[in-house]
């Protein structure tokens, strides 16, 4: 009981910020899950739902590098709140257009092209805030606890999202993101103290200078940058797979939107699973090591029962053990970044990181929506009947998502063997 209230008295500000933060990013989510099932029984188009992402990705990419500058210049509560703000007024925005029934898919690019934008000086002022909220000794155990809670909100989003788009409408869901918007921003605004960054090194920097400091320190820390880029390649080969699942999903035979919800409440059970097992473990003996290993695992299961699988328990079988070792990587991957990066430099480089790891999620998008309507859906569906590979991911709109998940999934095993011989990332063991 008395290590208990030690550690709430540590980490008192560090869990309302978290808790709340949490509340919102339920509602965010919820929404962006409707949006996703709104836009695909619209266009009927993988290519076109991905864009949905590749918008708000890109903008994030191409200006993170410079936002880090300004996050580490400016107050990060006022930075935080300012941002959520305008992500709610976009919100706002897409709800008016829905009542008056003049929503289109170009809305939503636009909209979530704003709101990537905004994200590139939100995302690492948060990053730099949890570092600033949190003691050292206690960094495994916040990654452990955002991982948590990451899955419960994956858990939750399909099973309320759906149950609100089917008992009353998408309407009702923005609703609901709006009210878990004001309980996070008046918590932040009102109870949480968010302590000062002192960095005389930054403040006369131009956010040029600023932007070049934190390239810097990556070129001179060689086994960050290349986890960074071992990071990269998986986020291409995920953001691929991303853009493929719900297309496959909701046209399979034996999917739809209910499928659809189901398979992501059970990744949402494994990625609560991995939170609680890296919550309770040990600090591992190699953290580099556990971070190859799971991502390995990772890549050589899930892409394999999406290829080959026909039915709502095999895909979530592979859900399960693709996921479950996602928070596992990321909590020992967070812990070596703030280990090894400054405070006083963790914007500028986290923002470095964001530019250089995100860069392949929105080709990944892109790639993989294209490839899905117009490669690998037209090649199943003109092959005969007897063809070998219509007996392995079988027929009819579907197929061609299923094939392009074995191939994704021959990648990812690819990648994390060769980053595995990396000697620059060992050294971080170091």
């Amino acid at each position: 009981m008395i290590k208990l209230k030690t550690l709430f008295k540590e980490l008192h500000s560090f869990l309302i910020l978290w808790s709340t933060q949490s509340f919102s990013a339920l509602g965010s989510s919820m929404t962006s899950f409707s949006l996703i099932i709104w836009s695909y029984q619209q266009q009927g188009s993988a290519l076109t739902t991905a864009l949905l992402s590749v918008c708000s990705y890109a903008p994030y990419v191409i200006m993170s590098i410079f936002a880090g500058a300004l996050s580490d210049k400016w107050s990060k509560k006022v930075t935080m709140l300012v941002s959520d703000s305008f992500a709610a007024l976009c919100t706002v925005a897409i709800l008016l257009l829905l009542q008056t029934g003049r929503l289109e898919i170009w809305h939503l690019y636009f909209l979530n092209a704003l709101n990537g934008l905004m994200n590139t000086v939100q995302q690492p002022a948060a990053d730099v805030t949890i570092s600033l909220l949190t003691p050292k000794k206690h960094y495994q155990k916040i990654s452990g606890m955002r991982s948590f809670s990451n899955s419960i909100v994956s858990i939750l989003t399909p099973i309320i999202a759906t149950t609100l788009l089917t008992l009353i409408n998408i309407q009702a869901v923005i609703v609901f993101d709006l009210v878990t918007f004001a309980v996070a921003f008046f918590t932040l605004m009102c109870f949480v103290k968010i302590p000062k960054l002192q960095d005389e090194s930054s403040k006369n920097e131009t956010v040029l200078q600023s932007a070049r400091a934190g390239l810097w320190y990556l070129k001179e820390n060689r086994g960050i940058l290349d986890l960074i880029l071992f990071l990269a390649v998986i986020n291409l080969i995920a953001s691929v797979y991303n853009a493929a699942f719900p297309a496959m999903i909701l046209s399979r035979e034996g999917g739809g939107d209910v499928a659809l919800g189901i398979v992501n409440a059970v990744t949402g059970v494994a990625l609560l699973a991995g939170s609680i097992i890296i919550s309770v473990l040990p600090e591992p003996k190699s953290r580099v090591g556990m971070i190859c290993n799971t991502l390995l695992v990772s890549m050589s299961t899930e892409n394999f029962f999406l290829a080959f699988g026909r039915s709502i328990p095999i895909w979530c079988i592979g859900a399960a053990l693709g996921w479950i070792c996602i928070p596992i990587m990321n909590a020992n991957m967070d812990v070596l970044f703030r280990n090894h990066i400054p405070i006083s430099m963790q914007g500028r480089v986290f923002s470095a990181r964001n530019t250089l790891q995100f860069f392949t999620i929105p080709i990944g998008y892109f790639l993989g929506g294209f490839l899905v309507d117009k490669i690998f859906e037209p090649l199943m569906a003109s092959l005969p009947n007897e063809n070998f590979l219509i007996s392995i991911f079988g027929s009819g709109k579907g197929s061609g998502a299923a094939f392009l998940f074995f191939i994704i999934a021959i990648m990812g095993i690819i990648t994390c063997l060769s980053f595995r011989k990396d000697p620059h990332i060992w050294e971080l063991e170091n």
